[in-house]
């Protein structure tokens, strides 16, 4: 069974005003590291965000727990400089995000301007072991048409600067702005990957492999395939749920690679229009079907998801849970739908208490 890890990128708030806090960096220097659950926090690019790595696992419950022990993680740190941590893409409010001191992040800022200085969103990322780099390319290929059923399924950024921004996750179109961001074309060997790679770093746009921002991709330092198209999830049961489709999916794709199936054939142009309808509509409206290729109701097509990976989620002992918990999602929403809902009662503020509740709750799934 492949293990699979997870990265929450989490927004910084004041304890007491709830507004974005810049103190990431001081709230990271207190509490970094937890040696006893192998859980690190870390600073991200703005000050208003701590980022928890967690340690890799080869079970839903395992994951499960292990989000909800680095949410506690980072929530410790933070109240140790007066704020707490929220599972929120974007801040709901109007915000003046502050460079981190970092080097390479005051690079970035100097080199990427208005796009680094208002990027501050979280994601939520999923690192799948593979076994090697041709496996982990052929899965990429195979698995990224059925992205933006994932990016939808975790929609839960409809604010921007104080405004509803009409989307369901704004923080993939914000995201978007970047030079190396979105769906990469189909490579067909890990050898045209790397090409790609070097042609890419050889231009002198990104700084790094690290700014190579693809959907999903070949994690520079580890030896997995990492999938960045989720928004960070406010339920801790929902973003277990999606990093488990997410291995489902990779070890499908893998034994169809295996197996001598081809990849689809869609071009990264149509499939950033998959994207972009997935991020406006989320699960509140259609979806294109990657079986299709056509829009149809966002019900039918995760169905088509879970059918496609069933035969995995069973031998995983998921199905039924898993199950459960997207049936939830379609039911009752998204984290969009409920940011939405805290806004009409209450504005910005009763959004932030909303999440922060969400964000911390070790509730039972609803019946």
């Amino acid at each position: 069974m492949r293990t699979f890890g997870v990265e929450e990128e989490l927004l910084l708030v004041d304890a007491q005003t709830l507004e974005p806090l810049p103190a990431g960096e001081q709230a990271v220097g207190l509490g970094g590291a937890a040696a006893d659950t192998g859980h690190r926090l870390s600073t991200e690019l703005q000050q208003e965000q701590i980022e928890v790595d967690c340690p890799p696992q080869t079970t839903l419950d395992g994951q499960l727990a292990a989000i909800r022990t680095g949410r506690a993680l980072a929530d410790a740190a933070a109240v140790r400089v007066g704020g707490r941590v929220v599972a929120l893409p974007t801040a709901p409010g109007p915000v003046a995000p502050h460079i981190g001191h970092e080097r390479r992040a005051q690079l970035v800022s100097a080199r990427f301007g208005l796009t680094a200085r208002e990027q501050l969103t979280c994601g939520f990322h999923v690192h799948v072991a593979v076994g090697s780099r041709e496996e982990g390319v052929a899965v990429l290929d195979r698995i990224r048409v059925w992205l933006p059923v994932l990016l939808a399924l975790s929609s839960n950024s409809p604010f921007w600067n104080g405004a509803d921004s009409g989307y369901s996750s704004f923080r993939y179109q914000a995201w978007s702005r970047w030079p190396t961001a979105g769906p990469p074309e189909t490579f067909g060997s890990a050898a045209a990957y790397d090409r790609h790679r070097q042609d890419l770093l050889s231009s002198g746009v990104p700084l790094d492999g690290g700014m190579l921002y693809f959907d999903a991709r070949l994690c520079e330092h580890l030896p997995t395939l990492e999938v960045r198209v989720a928004d960070v999830c406010l339920d801790a049961r929902h973003a277990a749920v999606l990093a488990a489709l997410t291995r489902a999916l990779v070890e499908h794709a893998a034994r169809d690679w295996r197996a001598g199936a081809a990849a689809p054939e869609v071009r990264a142009s149509v499939l950033r229009a998959w994207m972009w309808q997935a991020s406006h509509t989320g699960v509140r409206g259609p979806l294109v079907s990657p079986v299709t290729r056509t829009l149809g109701p966002a019900a039918d097509v995760v169905a088509q998801l879970l059918e496609v990976l069933h035969p995995v989620l069973t031998e995983h002992g998921e199905a039924e849970q898993i199950g459960s918990v997207v049936a939830e999602i379609l039911h009752h929403g998204s984290g969009a739908r409920r940011q939405r809902e805290a806004f009409r009662a209450g504005g910005v503020l009763a959004v932030v208490r909303m999440a922060i509740e969400a964000t911390h709750s070790t509730a039972s799934p609803a019946a």
